[in-house]
């Protein structure tokens, strides 16, 4: 909607256009993004915060680490399992009285954790905690377009961009200071002021459901989201159970959600309302991107899987120092997410997607051939250069997915967009951890010799660059389609 035709809407305020960018009152505008912010901020906070407490947790509750693991994997399955179906349920009932629900179900479920007597307790609030974080991530990219003008969509996402690189950068020192000062239940508890502080800036700032679009709601599929949760469950614990083997429960969980997927296709063609329209995917906007979110984040884990022991094995790094220079890209990401938001703004979305790609493969393959005589220079430099470009690429794609997608549908665009990456990050974990390991050839990677693990980290950036050639591929084919269904 252009802002002529926003400014005809302006005399009923109390029914807000989705389509509408709230480009009246900017100071109203700049408190709904600092909402928005804080509701990508808390979500991508725990889901690093967590992991700088396990060994004390593993204490604390007299555990083995493999329990105490799911501390991690509990919060991260609800979201991969529930975001798209967020998203379809904010389309349906409205998309900022699901995220006050949403931040609700998220602070409260923080105190759950905060005050858990058991492991098992803590497990199932950290549960809770994902369909509250799932429900954010999933709102916040959707309700942008309600917020900004178009014009103006990258700077949002490039936002958006930054405080998911900072909360994921802050998580780990955040959570050591705490437990060290305090205690293990305040990383936990440290989300309620937080969430309290957003909740009242979301009621305030964000604007009003389309009260006209409520009253004609469909109907919720429930079958087709429990096969598709079912699914995206078995997929995720095949991608991170194992303990760095790949072995037959891993293939029957594989199996399984391959099954689900068939069966969930099924079921979308012959349900009156379903949760996922499978015509969508003919729209090579969409596929397109989708496709490299997916590929794109599975690039990046590698840098978290082969980085600390390229680091600490080959270099001979201390575990500090190792920390640090691991810090050192995710910081690159907040500090260049805001401006790369804006060049996108400036010289197009589609154009810096593909520059944002050139950069990821030109950042994999410098370390691909990286001698070890480089030393710490040596991998920070591409490192830096492929976390750059990814903020410009993911600010690019976002814009290029989310910038006219129907108003109905934002919400389930943006679930399956964040779907996307999660699924990435987790094939990640899994695939680029297998090939480190691999190329090491060793068992025991934690005992492979430094010569041994440089040439596992450059036969894995060697994949990881193939793979980014792979979107580039289908960044260039997903254009040439559209601009061909565009002029049709």
């Amino acid at each position: 909607m252009t802002t002529s035709q926003a400014s005809a809407h302006s005399a009923t305020p109390q029914v807000a256009d989705p389509g509408q960018a709230n480009t009246n009152n900017a100071p109203s505008a700049r408190w709904a993004l600092a909402s928005l912010s804080l509701s990508m901020l808390m979500p991508s906070l725990d889901t690093s915060i967590a992991n700088a407490g396990l060994a004390t947790l593993a204490h604390a509750f007299n555990a083995s680490f493999q329990a105490v693991q799911w501390v991690v994997l509990a919060y991260l399955l609800a979201i991969t399992t529930l975001i798209v179906s967020a998203g379809r349920l904010g389309d349906m009932v409205g998309r900022k009285r699901l995220l006050l629900a949403g931040i609700a179900i998220f602070t409260v479920a923080s105190l759950l954790c905060g005050i858990a007597p058991s492991l098992w307790w803590l497990i199932a609030a950290r549960a809770a905690q994902g369909l509250g974080a799932a429900i954010m991530l999933a709102l916040t990219v959707a309700l942008v377009g309600e917020i900004v003008p178009k014009s103006k969509t990258g700077s949002a996402m490039g936002l958006l961009g930054t405080m998911s690189a900072f909360g994921t950068a802050l998580g780990p020192s955040l959570g050591g200071v705490l437990i060290a000062g305090i205690g293990w239940r305040e990383i936990f508890l440290i989300n309620i002021p937080l969430g309290i502080v957003n909740w009242l800036l979301a009621y305030r700032c964000l604007p009003a459901d389309s009260l006209d679009r409520q009253a004609e709601r469909p109907g919720f599929d429930f079958i087709g989201t429990l096969l598709l949760v079912l699914a995206l469950a078995a997929y995720a614990l095949a991608m991170t159970t194992g303990h760095g083997h790949f072995g037959t429960h891993n293939i029957a969980l594989l199996l399984m959600a391959a099954g689900g997927i068939g069966a969930f296709a099924f079921v979308e063609t012959r349900v009156a309302a379903p949760l996922v329209q499978l015509k969508l995917f003919r729209d090579p906007v969409l596929s397109a991107g989708l496709a490299m979110s997916a590929l794109v984040s599975t690039v990046m884990m590698a840098t978290l899987v082969v980085g600390p022991f390229y680091l600490s094995r080959t270099l001979g790094l201390e575990a500090l120092i190792v920390g640090l220079v691991l810090s050192g890209g995710p910081l690159v990401a907040a500090l260049t997410g805001i401006p790369a938001g804006r060049i996108v703004d400036r010289l197009g979305a589609r154009r810096m997607t593909v520059l944002g790609l050139f950069g990821i493969a030109g950042g994999a393959l410098v370390l691909a051939m990286l001698p070890t005589t480089f030393g710490i220079a040596g991998y920070l430099v591409p490192i830096a250069t492929m976390t750059a470009s990814y903020a410009m690429f993911q600010a690019a794609n976002n814009t290029v997915v989310m910038k006219d997608v129907r108003p109905e549908r934002r919400g389930l665009v943006s679930g399956m967009l964040s779907l996307s990456r999660n699924l990435g990050l987790i094939t990640g974990a899994s695939a680029m951890g297998a090939v480190f390991a691999f190329a090491s050839r060793t068992s025991d990677i934690t005992m492979a010799p430094p010569l041994a693990v440089a040439a596992g980290m450059r036969a894995s950036f060697a994949v990881a660059t193939i793979l980014i050639v792979v979107a580039l591929a289908i960044a260039v084919t997903g254009h040439a389609l559209s601009r061909r269904h565009d002029s049709a």
